[in-house]
């Protein structure tokens, strides 16, 4: 799909992976709906893109249906959807203080894995019903997974557990949105230097970056949305999960 023109929903566009998306997508002509739950993030982006800047909790069905009405409100609807919105808290299934507190790992698989679903069904709904473009594509949608979610380490039960979600979501997904040309898809990215990495001391962040084998450095937000905007444009790329980590696979600790 060429995004020129076409309406694009990028979640969790306020910051990070979800920002250089929205950049990039905007830069190709796209018109982007910025949302985040962070109103001042999102209109910081939006202001710099072009884009427009909505508050949503992906995770909760009100604020999601009333985000997706203004953003197809001010664009039209969306053919576009980037799942970007996410949290990855560390914590012990059992750790120094007891057994993990339920709410904690609840928390994560709402955000990430429920949050993603209930986007990914609102706008599926949406773009099932746009005219077909070529192909008889009539939208993409693309939900960040993680390599977490094939090697998460201690301490990353939950947020593994919503990534492996997502991944396993994505084929079932891909197949019963064929019938409408809607492609699904999602990328586990490796080590990247997001706003929660770049908040480590240097000496952390550089050995981190050291763990990957090459290019031995953490991954740039930029890398990633340009690699979002190849599944966007090209239309033989389906139900897939792409891993981009550098050939990062994680130890345990």
């Amino acid at each position: 799909m060429d995004p020129k023109g076409q309406a694009a929903v990028v979640t969790g566009g306020g910051s990070g992976l979800g920002a250089a998306t929205a950049a990039q997508l905007a830069s190709a002509g796209a018109k982007v709906a910025v949302l985040d739950v962070n109103m001042e993030a999102a209109q910081k982006v939006a202001k710099e893109i072009g884009g427009h800047a909505i508050k949503c909790d992906v995770s909760d069905v009100d604020s999601a249906v009333a985000a997706l009405k203004e953003a197809t409100e001010k664009n039209g609807p969306a053919r576009i959807l980037i799942n970007c919105a996410g949290v990855g808290p560390a914590k012990r299934i059992v750790g120094r203080e007891g057994p993990m507190p339920l709410v904690d790992y609840e928390r994560v698989i709402r955000i990430n894995l429920i949050g993603s679903f209930n986007m990914l069904r609102l706008v599926g709904a949406e773009a099932s019903k746009l005219e077909p473009m070529a192909d008889n594509e009539r939208g993409v949608i693309v939900s960040v997974a993680s390599v977490a979610a094939f090697e998460g380490q201690i301490g990353q039960a939950a947020y593994a557990s919503s990534k492996g979600g997502i991944a396993a979501l994505t084929m079932p997904a891909a197949r019963e949105f064929a019938q409408f040309g809607i492609r699904v898809l999602a990328v586990a990215p490796g080590i990247f230097a997001t706003p929660m990495l770049k908040a480590l001391p240097e000496a952390a962040q550089q050995s981190l970056g050291q763990q990957v084998p090459f290019p031995v450095r953490l991954g740039e937000p930029n890398e990633f949305a340009s690699l979002v905007m190849h599944i966007v444009s090209n239309r033989y790329l389906n139900g897939e999960v792409i891993r981009l980590d550098g050939a990062l696979r994680m130890a345990p600790r």
